[in-house]
Order: C-alpha cells, then sequence, then structure tokens
C-alpha cells in the first residue's frame, strides 16, 4: 500500500470489509485522500461472493428483472456471484430460476465502449445491471449506460463496492460502502483538492487495477 496508515472496515458479512489507506492519491479524472483497495473483492471467491451477498440484498423482494450483468472495470468474478445468488431458488424475486448472461465490454483508444456481433444479443432487448468497483464521478458507469442504450438493451440500475452517489444519469446505484465510511474523504477534481492546495505530493495514481507508488 502506499501509505502505513492501512485500515480494514467491517461489516457484519463474514469475509466482507474494505481495505483502505489514507494519503493524496490522483485517478484519471479527481484527486482522493483515500485508496481503496478492492483487488481481494474482485478476485478472491469468498470476498466475491460476500460482495455479492451484500449487493443482492438491495434487489429483494424487488421487481427488477435483470438479464444481464454488465460488469466494467474486472468485477467478472463477482458478477458470476451476484447472478448467482440472484438466480437462487430462495430468493423472492422475479429472477428466480432464470439464465442470466455476464459479460464485459471491450474499450476504444477513445475509451468507448463496444460489443462484438456475438456478444450484442446479450444486451440488445435485455435489462442490464450495470456491475462496477466505483461509481465516483461517474464517467466510467455513464459510458456503460451509453453503450447499453446504443446496443439497444436497458439499464435497470447500477450496483458497486464504493459509491459517492445514490444515483448516475437517473438510475439507482446501490453500494456496499460509501462516503460514511470513511472518515472526512473526499474525491474532487485536481483544482479544487485540498492537498494540492497545501503543496502536499502524490502518493500514488490509481485506477481499478491498483496504484503506482510516486
Amino acid at each position: 500500500m502506499p501509505t502505513t496508515n492501512v485500515m480494514k472496515i467491517k461489516t457484519k458479512r463474514n469475509n466482507l470489509y474494505l481495505r483502505v489507506a489514507k494519503g493524496h492519491f490522483a485517478t484519471s479524472y479527481t484527486h482522493s485522500n483515500y485508496y481503496i483497495d478492492v483487488a481481494a473483492q474482485k478476485s478472491r471467491f469468498s470476498e466475491a461472493k460476500a460482495v455479492a451477498q451484500e449487493l443482492c440484498s438491495a434487489y429483494n423482494y424487488n421487481t427488477t428483472i435483470v438479464d444481464t450483468i454488465l460488469c466494467l472495470d474486472g468485477m467478472e468474478v463477482v458478477g458470476t456471484c451476484l447472478a448467482n445468488e440472484l438466480t437462487k431458488n430462495s430468493f423472492a424475486n422475479i429472477n428466480a430460476h432464470q439464465t442470466i448472461y455476464v459479460v464485459t465490454p471491450e474499450i476504444t483508444n477513445g475509451s468507448q465502449m463496444f460489443f462484438r456481433d456475438n456478444i450484442v444479443p446479450m444486451i440488445k432487448g435485455k435489462h442490464v445491471l450495470v456491475l462496477a468497483v466505483s461509481v465516483a464521478s461517474g464517467a466510467t458507469a455513464q459510458s456503460a449506460i451509453e453503450a447499453v442504450r446504443y446496443y439497444g438493451g436497458e439499464v435497470v440500475g447500477i450496483a458497486s463496492i464504493f459509491a459517492t452517489a445514490k444515483e448516475c444519469a437517473g438510475y439507482e446505484v446501490n453500494s456496499v460502502f460509501n462516503p460514511h465510511d470513511l472518515d472526512g474523504y473526499f474525491s474532487v477534481p485536481s483544482h479544487e483538492c485540498p492537498l494540492c492546495k497545501e503543496k502536499k505530493k502524490l502518493d500514488a495514481l490509481i485506477n481499478c487495477h491498483g496504484f503506482s507508488k510516486l
């Protein structure tokens, strides 16, 4: 981790906690005083399953139809676990007993999302749940929404491990963690960053894959 100030935020579920470090971090869009490490949640089955179970609770006793889960930022393991939870016999949702597609988009050099011809039928005419690591600026989720619409799908919601917003582009965002879990959390454009104004150097560059120390 970029700093030694590492914390684990626990929840009521086993194997579900958030690893964070405080410091000065930069993404492509913002500066933040926290680095949120979700590598284990994306890669370790027990943690991915715990995340899926927590997110699934937001859709229990719900009439939301989910035909396809669109996984962003390497969330395929969580997406597969979420599809399993949504289709369980014991799940009080109209998705029970149904098959759910789990797909991921390709990204062009211009950062636009697209789907190959053989994947399009899994989007077109389908009810699509967007699954992201985080929703902060909302730029990635917005791109996913536009891609789904372009290919004839219908977005039914957004789910993520961490989110600073309750909605994005008019869609509800359900997340496991939010800024209330992090004391003094901020994520702002670089020109508004209080740490930059205090002339504090960046600790690392961060994105959905991890961090690179500076």
